[in-house]
C-alpha cells in the first residue's frame, strides 16, 4: 500500500474538493484524481461520489477513513522509531486528551521522566478519550494519561493524582442559587464527571459552549458572561489573578488521574520505569 495514496484520500475527504486537495498537496488536480483511481482500483470500490460541485465519501470511503488515519499514524511512528539516533534506545508514545495535556503539572512530569530515562525519546499524541483504549490495543500509543480508568483485560492502571473540579463564574459574588440566569459552558472531561454534572439540577440546560479543551472554555469565559466546572490545576491561576471567580457554595467534584498501559507491549520495561516517576499536579496557589 502506497501511503501517499492514503494521504491523498484523506485530503480529498477533508476538503471535499479535488482542486483544493491538489493545492494542499502541491500536486496537479489530474495527479490527485489518478491517485484516487489507483486506490479505488486496489480496493475494488469507489471511495467518492463525484457529482458536480458535490464530492463526498461513499459508504466504502467512510469505512476506509479510520483505517487510513491509523495506517498513516502508525507509519509515521514507525519511521521515527527506525530512524532513532544512536543516542536513544527507543521511543515511547504518550497519549492523552487535549484537556489532560493542559493540566498544570503534566509538563513537569514529562521533564522528570526525561531526567529519569534520558535514553528514551518521547512522542506526545492528542487522542480523544473515546479512542484511548483502541490506541493502546493497537499500540499506536504506549502509555495513556486519562481520567476514566478503562476495565480491559491485560491493561495496567496506576492512580497518580487527585484533584477537584470547581464551579467558576465570570462575575464575583455569585451564589449557587443565582445560577439559573447565567449561561453554562461545559467541558467534556470524563464519564464520571458527566454523571456528577448531570446530578446537579441547577445545571440541567443546553450549554452555550460544549468543548473538549479546558483552555477553550477558559478563553470563552474570559470574553463572555458565563460559568463552568473546570479542573483546579487549570483554572486556579485565573482565580488568583482575579480574572475568574469561584462560586463558593457550589458542590466540588473530586476527580482522579490515571496512567494506563497495555502489558502486552515490547517496551514494557521502559513503560514500567516511566510509570514509577513521581507525578504531581500543581495549582498557582502551590507555587
Amino acid at each position: 500500500m502506497d501511503t501517499e495514496l492514503l494521504r491523498t484520500f484523506l485530503e480529498v475527504g477533508k476538503t471535499r474538493h479535488f482542486g483544493r486537495a491538489a493545492e494542499s498537496l502541491y500536486l496537479t488536480q489530474s495527479a490527485v484524481s489518478f491517485r484516487i483511481r489507483q486506490l479505488e482500483s486496489q480496493l475494488g470500490s469507489p471511495l467518492f461520489s463525484r457529482q458536480r460541485g458535490n464530492v463526498h465519501l461513499t459508504p466504502a470511503g467512510e469505512r476506509l477513513l479510520p483505517y487510513a488515519e491509523s495506517i498513516l499514524q502508525t507509519w509515521g511512528r514507525a519511521r521515527q522509531d527506525v530512524s532513532l539516533s544512536e543516542n536513544y534506545m527507543e521511543q515511547i508514545a504518550l497519549g492523552a486528551s487535549s484537556s489532560v495535556w493542559e493540566l498544570s503539572g503534566i509538563s513537569e512530569w514529562i521533564n522528570a521522566s526525561h531526567q529519569t530515562l534520558p535514553e528514551i525519546a518521547f512522542r506526545m499524541e492528542s487522542v480523544s478519550r473515546q479512542d484511548i483504549v483502541r490506541a493502546l490495543l493497537e499500540k499506536s500509543i504506549d502509555l495513556a494519561i486519562l481520567g476514566d480508568p478503562p476495565k480491559v483485560e491485560g491493561f495496567k492502571l496506576k492512580q497518580v493524582a487527585n484533584f477537584e473540579f470547581k464551579l467558576i463564574a465570570t462575575q464575583p459574588g455569585i451564589s449557587f442559587r443565582e445560577l439559573a440566569a447565567i449561561p453554562l459552558a461545559y467541558l467534556d472531561w470524563s464519564t464520571r464527571f458527566s454523571i456528577e454534572h448531570a446530578r446537579i439540577t441547577e445545571l440541567q440546560r443546553t450549554p452555550l459552549l460544549h468543548a473538549s479543551s479546558s483552555n477553550v472554555v477558559v478563553n470563552f469565559l474570559s470574553h463572555n458572561t458565563g460559568m463552568a466546572y473546570l479542573p483546579e490545576p487549570v483554572v486556579s491561576q485565573h482565580i488568583d489573578s482575579g480574572k475568574l471567580f469561584l462560586v463558593d457554595d457550589a458542590p466540588v467534584m473530586e476527580q482522579s488521574l490515571y496512567l494506563c498501559w497495555n502489558e502486552d507491549n515490547e517496551k514494557i520495561d521502559s513503560i514500567n520505569q516511566l510509570a514509577s516517576v513521581p507525578f504531581e499536579l500543581s495549582t498557582a496557589s502551590d507555587d
